[in-house]
Formats: structure tokens, sequence, C-alpha cells
């Protein structure tokens, strides 16, 4: 997305109760540019992701309105208070780390009653908020025991607790569930979701990991280079997405390049391995242009050689993925297509040197803009 789109989507989100507003922020170290001008709206309440791979810059702008580093230009608003210049115990935010930074000596309940009574609230309030914390995370039955005695999931639920026990209207977090294995971290997910929910707070999230993305945002950010790539709701950036670093980066993608032609009957794709009729391109573009036609595997079907339409390729394997089949189809061209289909006990089964064709609707087929075009 270039950075009028991001304003304009910026400058409509903050119509609606912005929590938290980057109006032009950059952040460069000597000849680095870490983070180009940008321009984002929080709304209060949403749950908002920062996605992207190392360096992209999500960490960085969430430092900046953390007030860990200063930007080098821009202003940053968090509630309706310009807080550019404003140290970090005074933006009124909470924030959750990948580490937990538990004190190993204290034990749950002095761990999450701790940021209490350093604000000096009296004994039997500090009691019955740290209650409540401890009654959201589900974890009462803990409240003696010190951090080294709970899992891994135990004590990120408690770094929540200490966060949220006393009321932020914004809590920012920095990969916090990047130390736990899978099914750990799935849980995890929901349970966060779930506290958002029920608090209702603002929530800044930061994860290179697309699945956490997907499951638990209101929007995601995509960032690349220091740059918003795309944002928008996650079904947005999943079906819709409008560059081929978007689709790459969110869910698996079959990216197939060739050279518009237009005729009477539309646009359509000439490729190394046939030519596909393709939707109205959401990007200028003519004849002759460069572009890459986006299929998810999962909209693509194996169909028999016997076949005449489709593309012919032989099956190099097929990963059991679970609840999936994932089949790798090389093509005439030497390119590679993965075809993903559920997998049910009378699924026909489809085996490594098979000669296949493949198919797909071309309702299910996004024309994107080459690389090198963007």
């Amino acid at each position: 997305m270039n950075n009028a789109s991001a304003q304009t989507n910026a400058r409509s989100a903050g119509q609606d109760q912005a929590m938290v507003e980057l109006q032009s922020v950059s952040k460069r170290y000597g000849a680095v540019d870490a983070l180009h001008p940008v321009d984002i709206a929080i709304r209060k309440g949403e749950f908002v992701t920062l996605l992207g791979p190392s360096g992209s810059g999500k960490s960085t702008l969430l430092n900046l309105i953390a007030g860990m580093i200063a930007p080098s230009s821009g202003r940053i608003v968090i509630d309706g208070r310009d807080a550019t210049t404003l140290p970090t115990n005074q933006r009124g935010l909470g924030m959750v780390f990948q580490n937990y930074a538990l004190m190993p000596h204290m034990t749950v309940f002095e761990n999450i009653a701790f940021p209490l009574q350093v604000r000096r609230l009296p004994k039997e309030e500090i009691k019955r908020k740290v209650e409540g914390a401890l009654d959201l995370i589900q974890l009462r039955h803990v409240a003696n025991r010190r951090p080294r005695e709970l899992s891994g999931g135990q004590q990120q639920r408690v770094s929540l607790a200490r966060c949220i026990v006393y009321n932020p209207a914004l809590i920012l977090m920095d990969e916090p569930l990047g130390a736990l294995d899978k099914k750990l971290r799935e849980q995890m997910q929901l349970e966060i979701k779930r506290l958002h929910a029920d608090l209702g707070v603002t929530m800044l999230y930061v994860t290179h990991d697309q699945d956490e993305a997907l499951t638990m945002s209101d929007r995601i950010i995509l960032m690349n280079g220091g740059r918003i790539e795309q944002q928008g709701q996650p079904d947005e950036l999943y079906f819709r997405p409008e560059t081929v670093f978007s689709a790459e980066f969110i869910g698996s993608s079959n990216l197939i390049p060739g050279t518009v032609e237009t005729s009477n009957a539309g646009l359509s794709l000439r490729t190394a391995i046939g030519t596909f009729p393709a939707q109205t391109a959401e990007f200028a573009i003519s004849a002759g242009d460069k572009a890459v036609l986006l299929i998810r595997p999962e909209n693509m079907m194996l169909a028999g050689q016997d076949r005449a339409d489709g593309v012919a390729g032989k099956i190099e394997d097929s990963i059991l993925l679970g609840g999936v089949v994932r089949h790798f189809v090389r093509c005439a061209d030497q390119s590679t297509i993965i075809v993903q289909e559920l997998n049910q006990p009378d699924r026909a089964s489809a085996r490594r040197g098979d000669n296949v064709r493949i198919e797909w609707r071309p309702a299910h087929a996004r024309l994107l803009p080459s690389p090198r075009a963007h």
C-alpha cells in the first residue's frame, strides 16, 4: 500500500475515537531508515497486530508508541494527548513481553500486586483487584506459588494479569507467545482474545507469525522494509492481497508470472503453462504489462490426466498435514504448484509420480502487479 492510501485509512479509522494516532512518524539511525514516515490510527477497544518479518519496522513502531525510543519526525498522540516526548511511565499503557519479566522471589499474588503497590493503593483495594485479575486468567488456585512452579503458559497469563490489574487504556504486546510450544501458543491466543473481549481494552500486538495475526486481530498492519505494505481486516489481507509480498507473507500462495492480454472477453494472463482468464485488476494495467496470477492452494483441484482442460503436471510429493493433504505438482516449465485438499477417509489417493491436471475457478484467481512494477 502506498503512503497516501495508508494516510487515508489512518484518517478514516481515527474518526472513530482513536486511542493511538501516529502522524508522519519516522525513525532513522544514521543513514538507515528503520521506519519511513507512517500515519496510523488505532481505535479504542481495537485489537491491532503489527505483522512482518524481522527488520520490517514493527518493533520500532511499538517502541515508539511505548516511549522506549524517540521518533526522528512526526507526532504520537495517545488517548487525545500528545505523547511524543512523554516518558513511558506517563503514557498510561501496559506492556507484556516474551520473557514474562516476573520477579522470581515473589508469589503470583505479589507479582500481580506489585504495580498497584507502586501506585500506593490501599491494601483492601489491592487484594480485590488482584483477585479479580486472577479470576480473569483463571489462576486463583496458584496465587501462592512462585513463577518457577508454573508452566510457561501460566507464567504468561500471570504476566498478562500484572499488566491488566491497573486498568491501562492501552496494552502493548511484543511477541509474548514466542517462547511457548505450538499447543500452548494456540491456547494463549484464544486466552488473549477472550481477555480482550471481556475487558474492551485497546491492544497492539507485534508478531511475525501470520497464524497468530489471523486468529487474534480486528485489523492487521503488514510491515515491509519500514513501510506499511497493506492493512485491513484478516480476511481482507488473506483474500484480497494487494501485492505479491502480501500474498506470500500471509497464507500459502501459487504465484504464476506472465504477460497481460486483453480481448472482448476481458483480461487474461499468458504464462509459461497456459493462458488464463483473470478478474478485473485493481491496479492500472495495459496489454503487454507483466503481472502475477495468485491462486491459493486450497482453491485448486486435482483432476485425472484424461481431462482436456487444466494444467498438466506430475505429483512430486504429497504431505499429510493432519486435516489436509498438500500436493506438490511439477509443471512442464519445471515450476511447482501446490494443491491442498481436505484429508477425508474416502479421499481418492493421489501418489507421487502420478500424472494429473490442476484446475481452478477463474473467480478464485487474483491478478497482482509484478514485484518489479510495484
